[in-house]
């Protein structure tokens, strides 16, 4: 009679303790909260709203102590966007080009805010004798990656001249070069403008003899033009916390650096030093302020054109992105 009383205390542990690991395990499966959030972005002025974020610690007030932050930044977009699909990255900011090259391919990456528009403008080289958009008609143009945000811009502005590059038959060389090299390109006289972000545009133009041809609000959308958005996993949206407390830093930092931009520059300023050791102009970043605009919005006739304009160049098999833009999180 003992036995058998010590064995249905036995059984009675041993299912009372399963019970306990499933209800366990359906908690943690139903929450999805990871313990840290991985946010990517790149070290230049066009980031700034994910910079001014991490400085003035809205993720970190959004998301709360249970939460860790890590951060990673890139070069380029085809670097971000390899990034999140290795999931070193969940959520962050990215240009719009580089964004659907990879979503026209795998679903699981989505725009989710605006974050800067313009930022990037058209220069010319002094000994390219280019005048107008119509003289870089065999010209060799720098771009800061093929299929990049600037690239696509590029030939838009190129269309609206009846040029073409020469991937596609025409005759305008667009050459890959990083934006921090093309005013060496410039003095060496190796390429004959570049189609660049800034503060480039401007590094170029005072250091290289730079001659200004599009200036942000005239390239490809001008002020419509989108250069910087948030992008993020599926499976980080699917935690709708998170993702919700992500947009509410994103929107509070859009909000501080169009009420403060003076401060919000200095705040780029020291944290770019810190993060590469080099300080960048006050005058630099002045100028390039000055050719963009912080903002949540996203014109999504740009993004769909950006996408035509790629499946054109042969980068995307298809224009279709559907699905790819989903701003419920901002209303």
């Amino acid at each position: 009679m003992l036995k058998k009383s010590m064995f249905y205390l036995i059984m009675t542990a041993l299912f009372i303790g399963l019970l306990s690991g499933c209800a366990q395990g359906s908690n943690e499966e139903g929450s999805g909260d990871p313990k840290t959030v991985k946010i990517g972005y790149f070290p230049n002025l066009t980031h700034i709203a994910t910079i001014v974020a991490l400085e003035q610690g809205y993720f970190e007030e959004a998301f709360g102590k249970d939460v860790k932050i890590e951060t990673k930044t890139v070069a380029n977009g085809g670097l971000f966007m390899e990034a999140m699909a290795t999931k070193a990255i969940d959520v962050g900011t990215v240009g719009p080009g580089p964004l659907l090259n990879f979503y026209v391919k795998n679903k699981e990456y989505h725009l989710i805010s605006g974050a800067v528009n313009g930022g990037a403008v058209l220069v010319a080289a002094e000994h390219s004798g280019v005048e107008k958009l119509e003289d870089l008609d065999g010209k060799k143009v720098a771009i800061p990656v093929i299929g990049s945000t600037q690239d696509v811009m590029l030939r838009k502005a190129l269309k609206e001249a009846g040029l073409k590059a020469k991937t596609s038959g025409g005759t305008v060389d667009l050459f890959a070069a990083a934006p921090a090299d093309t005013a060496s390109l410039f003095i060496q006289k190796q390429v004959d403008a570049a189609a660049t972000q800034e503060p480039w545009g401007y590094v170029i133009e005072n250091q290289a003899n730079g001659k200004l041809l599009l200036d942000w609000d005239e390239f490809a959308w001008g002020k419509e033009s989108t250069n910087t958005v948030v992008a993020a996993r599926a499976d980080f949206l699917k935690n709708k916390d998170l993702s919700k407390k992500y947009i509410e830093a994103h929107k509070k930092s859009v909000k501080f650096i169009q009420d403060n931009p003076e401060e919000s520059k200095e705040i780029v300023i020291k944290h770019l030093k810190d993060l590469t050791g080099k300080a960048l102009n006050k005058d630099e970043v002045d100028a390039a302020f000055s050719r963009l605009a912080v903002t949540t919005d996203v014109n999504e006739k740009v993004i769909q054109e950006m996408a035509d304009i790629s499946k054109e160049a042969g980068y995307i098999p298809s224009s279709d992105i559907k699905g790819m833009i989903d701003l419920s999180l901002l209303k």
